[in-house]
């Protein structure tokens, strides 16, 4: 019998609990100390004897007992079982073993605890393919059998499905009922007639890998067993069949499909040739084993050659000749593969590798059998033979001397011509593809062939075949993996084209092989990984780089969101814009756009990502709380991942959060080994960096979120809503129409340039005097945006920076610099969109307050009488400010909380009023960042240095190499910027000395548009 694995003892031993098995079984266990007491259950038992420890998950019985254990043992004592028995039912972890029941006193309890796989009501039939089938499972779950197997040589992966071999480790009988019930008896009697146990009860294939034989119906004929243990009792068979004489022809589908079949004296060696892929193999069984049911098998497929693969000694020379003699007298070809002496099939395809190879080279020197001069012999090879591979010739090779071994003296071997018949080729069938319909003309005969492409799996080839002769034709749908299926096809086919079988077998055999073949390549492709990178023409990285390199970029950034139907909301355009530039870097920008509902959030978020080419973004409506852990590893890296609402990722917020701030996912999952089904710890992980892009509704963010992103709110001004109706009007006009055309043309080519754009490391040389706002804790992670955000806007500007390098410890690391220039634009970034998050208030409810602030100034000017005295109800605020009224209750409650108003009670004594407490200040306006340090104060480095005039300023007549900033005047500003924060230019909007001697080429460029 197959042993248990060790590891697999001692899991049950750990995860199992006593405790919940005992408490299940009726047991009241009481505390002592560490330990749990109770009645013992297998004895009399009035005081309490039974003790559990669940630090160590054992039990002991201090009272008539007198035993213990681990919960194996317990399972064995409660249920009367033997240890085997016992782990079968832990693994199971059947619902027998928490039920309570009487007190066991002998091992005798006939209860099934586990559940039967067996119908005692099937036929003979059905019976014996349950049991192939429960051989089968547990045979993926027998680390012992799978090993056996790969020692073998046998890994193909399709192998174990189609064949469906399995493995007998006497777990059978114990989900059987016992022998003396009736249902038990029955189903007992009749698998030891059909012989799968004997008479003495135990399993005729115990710690047997197990290989069954099908007819082409799929009805079981045979059984073969080979036992896996080394070492047993001398006299111990290690190959058993079925009682009784052989039934069946294992594989005949090969002889349906091929007029070649290579003959095996074992299912093991047949095995090795098919995981070779020579498909159109069979085996007898033994020496002699050749039945009559392999002589009508050929009789009736119409074989015409047979290479006999026997093992190369004594008995596999003389069965191998018998054969021959036998077959060639039928008229069929006969030849013997030629195995190194004392070898056999399997063994040779273990040594020598590859042994898709190595079999090729004996397959096409195979001797010929018959007298006189042997027949042109087609070249044999495997399906999808590969390139040409060196062979290693096996040891044995270099000690026998006594015979030339076919490998020894040709280590190296013959080139190899494609196999007959190989799968893509057609022979003497034409095949035409139309889209998605394959035409397969053979002589007067068409098959027309659709639903192929759906086919996506090596076990499933599901077609739609019309098969057409002259005005004749018979049409059904069919899987060519099932032989049922085609025969059924061939036989009707043939009665509705009056044709003989024969002829539409071999037709359906070739398109198989046909079809095979494709559909294999077809997987392949589907399993590669996908091409990405998307190949720009000489035009298009012409034009990308002019982009790139124009000095004004970005005020050409702003004039295309405009030109794409992006009205206003300049900074938020830049910074959004910024951001997604920044998944470059190694630490990038997240951003939150926030507004109220129908304000434009999800406007101003689809025409940033609009202008980030398709590949290197991933847009989702929500997310689970798992699914960013099961992305491909480098599914999320370097691109910008959007999320529509803010609240459809509430429940990956902890992943979104950490991929923000460490860059990568990991988690660790317990599954199943494909291979031995044993439970191990799975590793995933998603690399990053990559750029968040979220928007919400909500008014109060999550402090964690708000501390990792840029907060965008989007203008709800009236001004702003003016400024949308007149577009959205201008846009019904024909010129509007006729601008949308241009949109496609400028997405395009933004897309184009951050292609080009590549993760560069920047340098920062002002990094050490610019200065920050300190007064915050949370200022410690603003600090980090404010800086990455300089980064972005020099790595957007890469191709107007010189790219320098440097060495260190022998590494060599490309960089650019952060210039001036840079700084200035995030400055003015910085004081609207990092100045607005340190406000205490958000930005609606900021600007309700400044409404009310004019509300009652005006007020308190027409009524003559000071602030203080001046009280108000949300109806008026209503009426001036139009805004709705679940709007206002929320922002005004808001303003309660921090004291902006004071609630008084009302006239009437039933309603309330408000009274403003709050003065206008110079900077409630506009948010300011304090802190952030003049720009002229930066002394100059790196390359300004050397393009600096007199003043410090650029003055040379030259524009540097680099594309950068050269003259001192600078570029217009944008006409059709008409948002609140305009003038984003290349130079943050401050002008420069423009005294200067000689003609600065750049200002030409700039003055001159586009």
């Amino acid at each position: 019998m197959a042993r248990i694995p060790e590891h697999e003892i001692e899991r049950l031993k750990q995860e199992v609990s006593v405790q919940r098995l005992a408490e299940a079984r009726g047991i009241k266990l009481l505390r002592h100390g560490a330990d749990l007491i109770g009645l013992c259950p297998f004895h009399e038992d009035h005081e309490p004897s039974l003790v559990i420890t669940p630090a160590k998950n054992l039990w002991h019985c201090l009272g008539a007992c007198r035993t213990g254990g681990s919960v194996i043992d317990w399972v064995m004592k409660n249920h009367g079982v033997s240890f085997r028995h016992a782990v079968e039912l832990l693994r199971a972890d059947h619902p027998s073993l928490a039920a309570p029941g009487r007190i066991v006193r002998k091992a005798t309890t006939t209860a099934v605890k586990l559940e039967a796989p067996l119908d005692s009501a099937a036929d003979d039939q059905r019976v014996l393919r349950q049991v192939v089938d429960y051989y089968h499972e547990t045979l993926k779950q027998s680390p012992e059998a799978m090993k056996y197997l790969q020692g073998r040589g046998l890994e193909h992966p399709e192998m174990m499905a189609h064949f469906r071999l399995g493995f007998s480790n006497r777990t059978l009988g114990y989900r059987l009922p016992e022998k003396n019930r009736k249902s038990g008896a029955e189903i007992r009697g009749r698998l030891q007639r059909l012989g799968i146990l004997r008479e003495s009860g135990h399993e005729h294939f115990n710690g047997s890998v197990v290989i069954p034989v099908f007819d082409l119906d799929g009805n079981v004929t045979e059984i073969y067993g080979r036992k896996i243990t080394e070492g047993l009792r001398p006299g111990t068979p290690l190959h058993m069949y079925l009682p009784g004489p052989h039934r069946g022809v294992w594989n005949e589908e090969a002889l349906a499909l091929s007029k070649e079949v290579i003959l095996c004296e074992s299912l093991i060696d047949a095995l090795s040739f098919w995981c070779a892929d020579y498909r159109n193999v069979t085996a007898s069984y033994g020496v002699n084993g050749f039945t009559d049911d392999h002589r009508e098998a050929f009789k009736r497929h119409g074989t015409k050659k047979v290479l006999i693969a026997y093992d190369r000694d004594e008995a596999g020379e003389k069965a191998a000749v018998a054969v021959a003699d036998e077959l060639m007298a039928a008229g069929i070809d006969c030849y013997r593969v030629q195995f190194p002496k004392g070898m056999d099939a399997n063994e040779y395809a273990v040594k020598v590798k590859p042994a898709t190879r190595s079999l090729a080279v004996l397959l096409n020197k195979a001797q010929w059998l018959g007298k006189g001069k042997p027949p042109a012999m087609a070249v044999t090879a495997p399906i999808d033979v590969a390139a040409e591979e060196p062979i290693e010739p096996p040891p044995a090779a270099k000690e026998k001397t006594t015979e030339p071994l076919p490998l020894a003296a040709e280590p190296v071997p013959e080139p190899v011509s494609p196999a007959v018949p190989p799968p893509l080729t057609t022979m003497d069938m034409q095949v035409t593809f139309n889209g998605d319909e394959i035409t397969m003309t053979r002589g007067d005969r068409s098959y027309r062939i659709r639903g192929f492409a759906k086919n996506l799996s090596p076990e499933l080839l599901k077609v739609n075949i019309l098969a057409s002769r002259e005005d004749r034709f018979h049409v059904d749908t069919l899987d060519l993996n099932s032989a049922r299926q085609r025969m059924a096809f061939t036989k009707q086919a043939s009665e509705e084209l009056e044709l003989e079988e024969d002829v539409l077998k071999s037709d359906l055999g070739r398109a198989f092989l046909t079809l095979e073949g494709l559909r294999n390549e077809q997987i392949r492709k589907t399993l590669e990984p996908k091409e990405t990178e998307i190949k720009l023409s000489p035009e298009e990285k012409a034009a990308a780089l002019t982009l790139l390199r124009d000095p004004r970029l970005m005020d050409r950034v702003l004039e295309d969101f405009a030109l794409c139907g992006v009205v206003g909301e300049e900074t938020n355009k830049l910074a959004g814009y910024l951001a997604a530039v920044s998944r470059r870097l190694e630490a990038p920008l997240a951003v939150v756009v926030q507004s109220s509902s129908a304000a434009g959030k999800s406007l101003l978020m689809d025409s940033i990502l609009a202008f980030v080419p398709e590949e290197e973004r991933v847009q989702y409506s929500a997310m689970t709380g798992q699914s960013l852990f099961y992305m491909g590893e480098t599914d999320l890296k370097h691109k910008v991942l959007a999320i529509v609402e803010e609240e459809g990722a509430t429940r990956a917020a902890y992943a979104l959060k950490l991929l923000q701030s460490e860059g990568a996912l990991t988690i660790a999952s317990t599954g199943k080994d494909p291979t031995t089904g044993k439970l191990v710890t799975h590793q995933y992980r998603v690399e990053g960096p990559v750029m968040l892009f979220l928007t919400t509704t909500a008014i109060h963010l999550d402090d964690e979120l708000l501390n990792r992103c840029l907060v965008l709110t989007v203008n709800e001004d009236r001004s702003q809503t003016q400024a949308i109706h007149r577009l959205q009007r201008e846009q019904q006009t024909l010129e509007g129409i006729l601008a949308k055309t241009d949109r496609q043309e400028i997405l395009k080519l933004h897309r184009n340039a951050q292609r080009l754009l590549k993760p560069l490391f920047v340098v920062n040389p002002y990094a050490r005097d610019l200065t920050f706002l300190d007064s915050q804790i949370r200022t410690r992670r603003d600090h980090v945006k404010y800086l990455t955000l300089i980064r972005s806007i020099a790595l957007l500007h890469q191709h107007q920076r010189p790219l320098k390098t440097a060495t260190h410890n022998g590494r060599t690391v490309e960089y650019i610099e952060v210039t001036r220039d840079d700084i200035a634009v995030a400055n003015r970034l910085a004081h609207e969109v990092l100045g607005r998050s340190l406000d205490e208030l958000p930005p609606q409810t900021r600007r309700l307050l400044l409404v009310v602030d004019e509300m009652v100034t005006k007020e308190c000017k027409r009524l003559k009488m000071d602030r203080p005295d001046y009280r108000f109800s949300r109806r008026d605020v209503r009426e001036y400010t139009r805004w709705g009224d679940t709007q206002l209750r929320v922002h005004l409650h808001r303003l309660e909380e921090l004291e902006y108003l004071v609630v008084h009670r009302g006239s009437r004594g039933q309603s309330f009023v408000y009274e403003l407490v709050f003065e206008r200040g110079a900077n409630d306006e506009k948010p300011m960042l304090p802190g952030l340090i003049d720009v002229d104060q930066l002394r100059i480095h790196s390359y300004e240095e050397k393009n600096a005039g007199p003043e410090g300023r650029f003055a040379g007549s030259k524009r540097p190499q680099n594309g950068g900033i050269a003259g001192g005047a600078r570029p217009s500003r944008m006409p059709v910027n008409t948002g609140r924060n305009a003038d984003f230019g290349q130079n943050g909007g401050k002008s420069t000395d423009t005294g200067q001697e000689e003609e600065n080429p750049v200002v030409i460029v700039a003055a001159g548009g586009r």
